[in-house]
């Protein structure tokens, strides 16, 4: 049995020990802090052909690039399918046309359109109906006027699941295609 006083040497000790081995011998304060964020490398000083210091860079906007990789703002990026169909369902037109109107504002913009499906049926079978969904979402958005140059359309089969588990509710959430943009 331990006594309570080695067991407060040793504690002690121990803190002792962590505490020396986290010192630094150098002094903070001393060690000079220099703005390097307005310095630039380019010849002269950062200076264009003009004299003026404008970089002639124009600044990211690393808020709008996140929305842009998101999708249209408020709108879901998940049409969902019924067992053994490619049909897509009247529910989601307006989805789809909204994701339509939002790519067609910019022709850099790209979707990748993504079939799934639950993991009933072999891998051949659910790679080609994966693909069908796909397929059938890509000629919703075509209709309505989005270039093919702007779209892929891939399936993932049962190979990346949204949600593990056998029962109808796990299926269901399984059959579906995603909308990514890129």
């Amino acid at each position: 049995m331990i006594h309570l006083p080695f067991k407060r040497i040793t504690l002690a000790l121990t803190v002792a020990a962590v505490m020396a081995g986290c010192s630094s011998g150098v002094k903070l304060e001393d060690v000079p802090v220099e703005n390097k964020g307005a310095t630039s490398t380019a010849p002269n000083g950062g200076a264009n052909a003009n004299g003026s210091s404008q970089s002639g860079v124009a600044p990211v906007d690393l808020n709008q690039s996140a929305r842009d990789a998101a999708g249209p703002v408020g709108v879901a990026r998940i049409v969902y399918f019924d067992f053994d169909s490619y049909v897509v369902k009247p529910e989601y037109q307006s989805l789809i046309e909204q994701h339509a109107r939002f790519i067609k504002q910019s022709q850099g913009r790209k979707v990748m359109i993504e079939g799934h499906t639950d993991d009933r049926g072999g891998r051949e079978y659910n790679l080609a109906l994966g693909q069908k969904r796909a397929e059938a979402v890509r000629r919703a958005l075509g209709l309505l006027g989005v270039p093919d140059s702007q779209m892929e359309a891939v399936s993932f089969g049962k190979e990346k699941p949204a949600v593990q588990g056998n029962s109808e509710d796990a299926f269901s959430q399984n059959r579906r295609v995603e909308l990514s943009y890129r």
